[in-house]
Order: C-alpha cells, then structure tokens, then sequence
C-alpha cells in the first residue's frame, strides 16, 4: 500500500541555492496560473490544466530561468493548482506570499529516481537535475517502490518527503477480531478509552510556553516587512514546529497501539474545522464571548484531535481494524450504566455522576464508553441483510487493497 516517510535532508551550498531556484519558479507558476483562472472567470470562461500546461511549454522557450528547473516540478505545480480551484473555487484559492511560502516542490516520477544506503545513519537520492542529494536515513527504504519526492523547507532545514510502496496490503481479518475500545477525545485530557485509560501528554514545555508568548509580543510590534519581522517570525515558527513534531508522535504512538488492540475503534464524528472557527463574527454581528472561544479553540488545537483520526485511520490499514464514527450528541451527558441524559450529571470537567443512578465515573471515561455502545450498535445494524441495491456492510467484505477495489467494475443502483 501507498505510504510516506520523511526525512531530512543535508544539502550542499549548491543545492540549497538551486532548490531554491526551483521553489521561486514553482511560486511563480503557482501565482501566474491563478491570476490567469480569475481573469477567465470574471470574463464567464473555465481554465484547465492542459491548456495552461501548453502555455508553459511555450513560455519556457522564452524565459531561461523557467527552462532551467526541472519541467515536471512545474507541470505538478499546475496540476496542484488545479485540483486546488476544483475542490475550493479559484477565488478562495491563496496565493504564494515570497516571504510566508516556505518552498516546496515535487518530482512526481519515482522511475527516475535511485536510492541508495551510504551507511547506518545517511542515504542519499538521485532527483533530476538536483543530483545525489544525502538524508538522514531514520528508516531503511529497501524494498519499497518510488512514487514520488517532495522537499519542502521548514525553518533552516530541507526535508524530503518520499511516498512508496511498501508492498503490504490490509488484512481480510484482526488478530483480535472480538475486541473493541470507544475513543473520548477531550481538552483536559487527549485520549480516553472506555477501558479506563486516560493518554495525555504535555507537548510544550513551561520555558517553551513562555518564549513563545515573548515572542508572539515582540512579532506585534516589530515594522511590517522588517529584517527583525522576519527573525522573529522564524524563532516563533522554530518553537511551533517542535510542539507539533510531539503532537504529531504522540498521535501516531497512540493510533498503532489501539489499532494493534483492537478490531473495532469507535470515534465522535468531530467537525475540526468548524468546531475551531473564529467567534468574532463581522461589524455589522459582531461575536460573542470570544475570548473564551478563542481559548477553547487553542485548547482543542493543542489535543491534536484531527491528527490523532488521521493517524489512526493509517495504522489501520496495517491490521485491518475498523474505525467507526458516529455521532456526539449527549455522548458526555448520558450514563454509561442505565442511559438516562441528565445535562446535571456532568459535574465539572472530570466528574459525571448520575443523577439517577449516582453512577459515579471519570468524565471521559463514561463519554467514551458510550461512544463505543453507540459504535458497536451501528456495526450490528450494518450486519444486518441489505435490499438490493444497497452497499455490503464493511465487516462482510474483506478490506483488500484500496487501490484494487477502486478500479474494479461495479454496478450501479437504478435510478429511483
């Protein structure tokens, strides 16, 4: 199956200043291609990617510094371009800031590309026209098929995004095809599972918490477009990007060992997105309580909430577990022993002690033990026979490979 792997990359004097070369040209493609669909749409018309990409080929015979990066950079760039205007509309597509974009670019034919192990800690990769470029190797690549290469930088350093294949594919069956655990994503604590586990960590520490706030000060009232913007800027990028580094491993740590537990994973289906908007509102409405929403918003940001449900959909590829997902509603208000909904009931942020019952349990822990109830209930109705027409149920056919099942033929439902 498709997956990715990142490394850092090591390059030389030369090849910083040439990918930089390539990220600038691929921005300008990027910015000229979406000017031009805005000017097509105001007029009434429709811009692809085909037609632009010929205009490419044509403008590279007249400027050399387009000509002298590698081609396929530029066509990907159009081709993200693109799929960006179809997905979200030309005009909510943004455009490449040269002081905010940080470069980034991709070489899509893993064909023309070779690896290679210099020893335990290092490797290196053959890109076009950007030569051997050396990584540092945190894992082994042998075995595994290129697809494609993206570096991208962050901060000071170059990092190299491979995606392979690793030529794995799901399995029809969990090893533990009985078990299943209910999934509470919370802002106290990140992850509660209704086994009675409570999985938190703390991704900044109290001096990274403090710099960052004398930072995010000093970025306020340095002048707009000043060296000392751009200094400040980039130290408080450099302390972001170590919390979501954590962030990130936290998620995935969690995610497998659930996903190496259990056969079923029931999670809330949480609008992230929306959950986390801004409550200012405009001038004509202005918001309500925004401090406290902005507050809420950090908190669910910091827990990682959507990162812990991509990271868990990927490792269940690797054993075969089921993630369900079902609604929220009065999950953290309802008792996980008699079931009576009682708003009263959650005491405080920890606390849920039932009004009826005097059940008395942590918070979380109750919420995600409903969740699970809920989650197995939808997975014993999807068992159920179907009319015709109608989809299999997910647990009555084997997972399979992805991939293959997408580009086997299937028969449509008659219209109603």
């Amino acid at each position: 199956m498709l997956t990715g792997r990142r490394f850092r990359v090591e390059f030389t004097d030369e090849q910083v200043e040439y990918a930089e070369r390539i990220g600038a040209a691929c921005r300008a493609v990027w910015n000229t291609g979406l000017e031009q669909r805005r000017e097509y749409r105001r007029r009434g018309a429709w811009m692809n990617y085909q037609s632009q990409a010929k205009e490419l080929a044509e403008a590279k015979t007249e400027h050399s510094w387009l000509k002298a990066v590698p081609g396929h950079c530029l066509q990907q760039t159009l081709m993200d371009l693109d799929r960006a205007c179809r997905e979200r509309g030309t005009f909510r597509v943004r455009w490449r800031s040269g002081r905010r974009w940080s470069p980034s670019f991709r070489f899509p034919e893993g064909n023309k590309m070779a690896v290679e192990k210099l020893n335990r800690r290092h490797g290196r990769i053959k890109l076009p026209k950007l030569g051997w470029v050396k990584f540092r190797a945190g894992r082994s690549l042998d075995g595994e098929t290129l697809r494609s290469a993206t570096l991208s930088r962050e901060g000071r350093h170059w990092f190299l995004s491979v995606l392979v294949d690793d030529g794995r594919q799901t399995p029809e069956a969990h090893v533990s095809p009985g078990s299943a655990v209910g999934v509470d994503r919370g802002v106290a604590v990140a992850i509660a599972t209704s086994d009675g586990e409570l999985i938190d960590s703390q991704f900044v520490a109290p001096g990274e918490r403090r710099r960052g706030i004398a930072l995010q000060r000093k970025l306020s009232r340095c002048a707009k477009r000043s060296t000392n913007r751009d200094k400040t800027r980039a130290a408080l990028a450099a302390v972001r990007a170590r919390e979501r580094r954590r962030r990130l491993d936290f998620a995935a740590q969690v995610a497998h060992r659930l996903a190496v537990a259990n056969a079923v994973v029931v999670l809330e289906d949480l609008k992230t997105k929306q959950m986390t908007k801004s409550a200012k509102g405009t001038i004509e409405s202005p918001g309500r309580n925004v401090a406290a929403k902005s507050g809420l918003n950090r908190a669910i940001l910091s827990k990682g909430w959507h990162q812990f449900a991509l990271a868990l959909s990927s490792a269940a590829r690797y054993t075969g577990t089921a993630v369900e997902k079902v609604p929220a509603a009065y999950t953290s208000q309802r008792c996980s022993a008699c079931g009576h909904v009682d708003p009263r009931s959650r005491e405080s942020q920890a606390v849920f002690r039932c009004t009826r019952c005097t059940h008395c349990e942590h918070a979380d822990v109750n919420a995600a033990k409903n969740i699970l109830a809920a989650g197995l209930a939808v997975t014993a109705c999807e068992d159920q026979p179907r009319p015709a027409g109608r989809a299999r149920s997910p647990k009555q056919e084997p997972a399979g490979n992805r991939e293959e099942l997408l580009l086997q033929p299937t028969t449509a439902a008659p219209a109603a």
